[in-house]
């Protein structure tokens, strides 16, 4: 793998770490409900979805 995409992994793992810690998380923590989940769900999820987009995107750009 070459050493940019292994820099933007390694950036993209250190935002993950930011955007999953705790105060950031209790932003999130309230009684509001959004498409029938609370927002944290949402959030969490949200989160998680894009982060296994972004990580596939730079992997297939390693093996084209």
């Amino acid at each position: 793998m070459k050493k940019r995409h292994q820099q933007k992994l390694i950036v993209l793992s250190m935002g993950l770490l930011i955007a999953f810690n705790l105060p950031i998380l209790l932003l999130f923590d309230y009684s509001t409900i959004l498409f029938g989940f609370p927002v944290i769900y949402v959030y969490i999820f949200s989160v998680w979805f894009f982060s296994v987009l972004l990580s596939m995107l730079v992997v297939n750009r390693y093996y084209e």
